[in-house]
């Protein structure tokens, strides 16, 4: 066997030429990538930390670089090359291979010998390309870099000595990719397409350097690009020839924006439509920054145009059409048409236009544009060169809200909102980088306020630099008011309000009442079907409106057929209230709202009975529900989960939202049918954060049903879910208490206000609960005693789920000291799972089962369960159950000694410390920990194992803590540390005495 490495490109291992798939977690093939860049010297621990955990590494345990040693160890030692050794000792680790075995060494060995060309072959891209993990900032990582740089520039200069440019540029043009802000790569390249005949293509790289220095620097190429470009020119004077027949050459354009901020990839888009021949329609809603664009992008392009510039707004001054006939008129007067010769048809203007424009090269920029009908007369003649190289012939650019695709030749440029960190420099730009880093938070709160649109951030800019006075946090506190938002945000003759009025009054009056209606919606984004809800009309003439909405740049299409969904900027959602407020009854407005989030509960509430979950009981309370059309209801409801993913935004919204009107009944209801997907999909945060919220609305209200189930769902996820700390270790939820031990006063709780409620299901349920916090305190007795009241109070009140339920606590609670009762309720709790169809919980009932057949000694049927178990879990998507299955599976594996152990421990733990699972992560570490200790290494296991135990005491699961104490002790004694293990082994055996 022959291990090979590469490190120059992405990193890449080999097997006698044979690929290998590199290790799943990113900071093992991170330490890989460093030890291989080392080549065979030491690095530190510490050294490690910075260079893969970089800005993380004060945060990070030195145990975590030795955790990921002893599995890197592991990878490398399953191919069977001894020359490849991972040494380790008191000064750190060092990675041994066999010669040649790493391409940057030949890579430097083909430098040395004078072959270039060679040295460059081995090249497939940056050093370590795409390997997040690595701290390219680092010496050690940049060395290396120069030195490739440097070594392609070499070959640059030898080629074009030799006169075989052509043969360099490929390598040289990736390079200055790479680098796009290296001047002197940029000036080689430059060099090399000219050596090779090629100065309009140099030319235009040299126009497109210029405008990403410009734009996103701030300034200009240094002189030896601009040495180059000179020579260049001195070579190419075609563009600064006179215009033929014509005396006047218009330059129309407006000032270009000196503050312009972004759109790198949409001004691409602009010009290299130009440069193809193809119509460029820059379309969005009214502020978004169309006009700017277009602008901005004809100036950079106007060296390609010498014959002249033509501008037109074709917006008229009372917010109607301008005549194309006058456009005209005036395009023919700066193109030098006599006034009295300039014929009075539209037809013949338009006809006069294009012979003028023949053969010339002409920018023609129209703003504003209505639609295709009044831009057609406007457009030149002269047919676009499908190679798009140089043709004289004039080009277009429109800006539209309409995207125009029925224009011959047409290319779309959709424009969007700026991203923040482009809005806060627009803003920087406008008032200075010294008011700006005085108070960055109250800055990041105004463009967040603006959401992202140009002219919102320009305004609020304008407001500022007018009051020298004033604190950004003054204007910030301002936007948060969202019924004076829209009025602050005008300054001068701007105004964000403007820019929706226009699409607004063009619309029918019904169409401009749904607009209003569905502004009142707090949801994110929605589908068709709440339209037809919130303005009670049929669904096809709610998709007919939404469709008007679009045209009119005051509603935005997400997704994709058939899943189309629509959303609104914040600011068009402010002035849809707005006219909602003027325009509608509150009542109207409260029956909106009400229809939909019936809607909403409607299909939620049959979407959670077909997701597998939680067995709890289905409780629901008195909401009125807005039915939908039977057919418009199957199609949704086809896919349970489908429909949950996209969904769940919005239903989590308006659930805080009905709350927050104090329409408590729906707001609780809709958070609740949330609670199965929430598990199932792992969206435990979002279970949590909308559950305390709706909760305290209940609380308020004195609605006792919703109160509990609330409570229910709360408990269910901050028992066995928690959040995690910056180090990822976990922290507990429940006011210092141990979780566990703070079940059971919890469950009591819930208990009585299910009673005090008339549900005795849900009583049921808080048995169980009740019954587990038992179980991990140890006192097995009073857990069975729970259990069997709690089996007893679900078949009585027809509950099935409680049934399963309590069969499995009753299980567990017996434990290891009765086998075979065990495996008997577990089988009932898989019958019963199976009869109810919660495939989840059946996955569940498998995964104990198989776990319980393994301790049993039946070690061939334990798996075979645990593997099924694992596969419907991830079938289902249901990261809690996958890792379980996972550690049960790791830990039958452990004890037969098979070496699938650790990989699926190391599943497990990922998952654990994703999804911020608890118990999943404690156990996962003590396996690791085990499983470090069998192998001799006692530093990862003392890691694996003091986590372990940390996690542990936070849990307050007393079997476990007690067994992880014994195997720390261990480690301990392993790792010469006899008075830690005295410790830690005295504590074990307090907690295993009967209590």
């Amino acid at each position: 066997m022959k291990m090979t490495f590469g490190l120059l490109g992405p990193l890449a291992v080999a097997v006698d030429s044979v690929p290998q798939v590199l290790p799943r977690a990113g900071v093992l093939r991170g330490l890989l990538g460093v030890l291989l860049l080392a080549e065979g010297e030491r690095l530190s621990v510490g050294r490690l930390l910075e260079l893969v955990w970089a800005g993380q590494a004060d945060r990070v345990g030195r145990g975590a670089v030795h955790t990921g040693m002893s599995r890197l160890r592991g990878w490398l030692g399953g191919f069977g090359d001894e020359s490849v050794v991972l040494e380790s000792d008191a000064q750190g680790y060092r990675l041994v291979t066999g010669p040649g075995a790493v391409d940057l060494g030949r890579f430097r060995g083909f430098a040395a010998d004078g072959d270039v060309a060679g040295a460059i072959g081995l090249r497939r891209g940056p050093v370590l390309a795409g390997l997040e993990r690595v701290n390219r900032e680092d010496p050690l990582v940049a060395a290396v870099e120069d030195e490739v740089r440097a070594t392609v520039l070499a070959l640059a200069r030898a080629a074009q000595a030799d006169g075989a440019a052509r043969a360099a540029v490929p390598a040289l043009t990736a390079l200055a990719e790479e680098y796009p802000y290296d001047e002197p790569v940029q000036a080689a390249l430059l060099e090399l397409l000219a050596a090779d005949g090629r100065a309009a293509e140099a030319l235009r790289r040299f126009q497109a350097l210029r405008r990403r220095l410009s734009e996103e620097l701030g300034i200009e190429p240094g002189e030896q690009v601009q040495g180059v470009f000179l020579a260049l020119l001195a070579h190419d004077r075609e563009d600064a020839r006179a215009v033929p027949g014509c005396s006047r050459v218009p330059s129309q354009l407006p000032r270009d924006i000196p503050d312009f901020t972004g759109r790198d990839e949409q001004v691409r888009l602009v010009l290299d439509a130009l440069a193809a021949g193809r119509v460029p329609v820059i379309a969005g809603m009214g502020g978004i920054g169309k006009t700017a664009l277009a602008v901005h992008s004809a100036h950079r392009a106007a060296v390609d145009y010498p014959d002249g510039r033509l501008y037109a707004d074709l917006r008229g001054a009372d917010e109607t059409p301008a005549d194309p006939a006058g456009v005209l008129a005036a395009f023919l007067r700066a193109l030098g048409a006599d006034p009295r010769e300039i014929p009075a048809s539209l037809e013949e203007r338009s006809a006069l236009y294009r012979t003028l424009l023949a053969g010339r090269r002409t920018l023609v920029l129209l703003d504003n544009a209505a639609g295709e009908q009044q831009i057609g007369p406007l457009l030149p003649g002269t047919p676009a060169d499908p190679a798009g190289h140089g043709p004289d012939r004039p080009a277009v650019l429109v800006t539209s809200r309409a995207a125009l695709t029925a224009l011959p030749g047409s290319h779309l440029v959709d424009l969007h909102e700026l991203d923040a960190p482009h809005a806060r420099t627009l803003l920087r730009r406008i008032l200075g980088d010294r008011r700006v880093a005085a108070e960055p938070v109250a800055a990041a709160q105004i463009v967040e306020l603006c959401g992202g649109m140009p002219l919102a951030v320009r305004i609020a800019g304008a407001r500022l630099a007018a009051r020298p006075r004033w604190t950004l946090a003054r204007l910030a506190h301002l936007l948060r008011d969202e019924r004076r938002r829209l009025d602050e945000l005008a300054a001068g003759n701007l105004a964000v309000r403007a820019g929706f009025a226009v699409g607004y009054a063009r619309l029918p009056e019904p169409t401009r009442r749904t607009f209003r209606l569905l502004g009142l919606l707090d949801a994110p984004d929605f589908a068709p079907w709440v339209a037809a809800a919130v303005a009670d009309i049929p669904p096809e003439r709610a998709e007919r409106q939404l469709e008007e909405l679009i045209d009119a740049q005051l509603l935005q299409e997400t997704g994709a057929e058939p899943h189309l969904r629509y959303r609104f900027h914040d600011l068009v959602r402010l002035y849809a209230r707005e006219h909602a407020e003027a325009a509608d009854e509150p009542a109207a407005r409260t029956a909106a709202l009400g229809r939909a989030f019936g809607a909403w509960l409607w299909l939620a509430e049959q979407a959670a009975d077909q997701v597998p979950g939680p067995c709890f009981a289905p409780i629901h309370g008195t909401a009125p529900r807005h039915p939908m059309p039977s057919g418009v209801a199957a199609a949704l409801l086809d896919d349970p989960m489908a429909w949950f993913d996209a969904e769940q935004p919005a239903l989590d919204a308006s659930a805080r939202q009905a709350a927050a009107l104090r329409m408590v009944p729906v707001a609780w209801d809709l958070a609740a049918c949330q609670e199965k997907y929430c598990d199932v999909r792992g969206l435990y945060d979002e279970w949590r954060t909308t559950h305390l919220a709706v909760l305290q609305a209940c609380r308020s209200a004195g609605d006792g049903l919703g109160t509990a189930v609330l409570t229910r769902g709360l408990i269910e996820v901050t028992t066995w879910t928690t959040p995690a700390d910056g180090s990822g270790t976990a922290v507990d939820l429940a006011d210092g208490a141990q979780t566990m031990v703070a079940l059971e006063e919890r469950a009591r709780h819930l208990r009585r206000l299910f009673e005090e409620a008339g549900e005795v299901r849900g009583a049921a349920d808080a048995l169980v609960l009740t019954a587990w916090s038992l179980v991990a305190q140890g006192r097995a007795q009073e857990a069975l005693d729970a259990g069997h009241r709690a089996l007893d109070l679900a078949t009585a009140h027809d509950h099935p789920g409680g049934e399963a339920r309590a069969h499995q606590i009753i299980a567990i609670a017996h434990g290891e000291t009765d086998l075979d009762r065990t495996i008997e309720h577990l089988t009932e709790t898989l019958r019963l799972a199976r009869l109810i169809g919660n495939t989840r919980f059946e996955a569940t009932a498998i995964q104990f089962l198989g776990a319980a057949h393994g301790r049993a000694g039946q070690v061939e049927r334990g798996g075979e369960l645990l593997l099924r178990s694992l596969a419907m879990a991830r079938s289902l998507k249901d990261r809690y159950v996958e890792a379980f299955s996972l550690l049960y599976l790791a830990t039958l594996y452990a004890a037969t000694g098979d070496g699938r152990a650790r990989e699926t421990a190391e599943a497990a733990l990922a998952i654990a410390r994703r999804f911020d699972l608890g118990h999943h992560l404690a156990q996962a570490l003590g396996i690791l920990g085990e499983l470090d200790l069998a192998a001799g290494d006692r530093a990862s296991a003392v890691a694996h194992l003091e986590e372990s135990v940390l996690v542990w005491r936070a849990r307050g699961w007393r079997s476990f803590l007690a067994e992880a104490l014994r195997a720390l002790g261990r480690a301990y004694e392993a790792a010469g540390l006899p008075e830690s293990a005295a410790r830690v082994l005295t504590e074990a055996r307090e907690l295993s005495d009967v209590r």
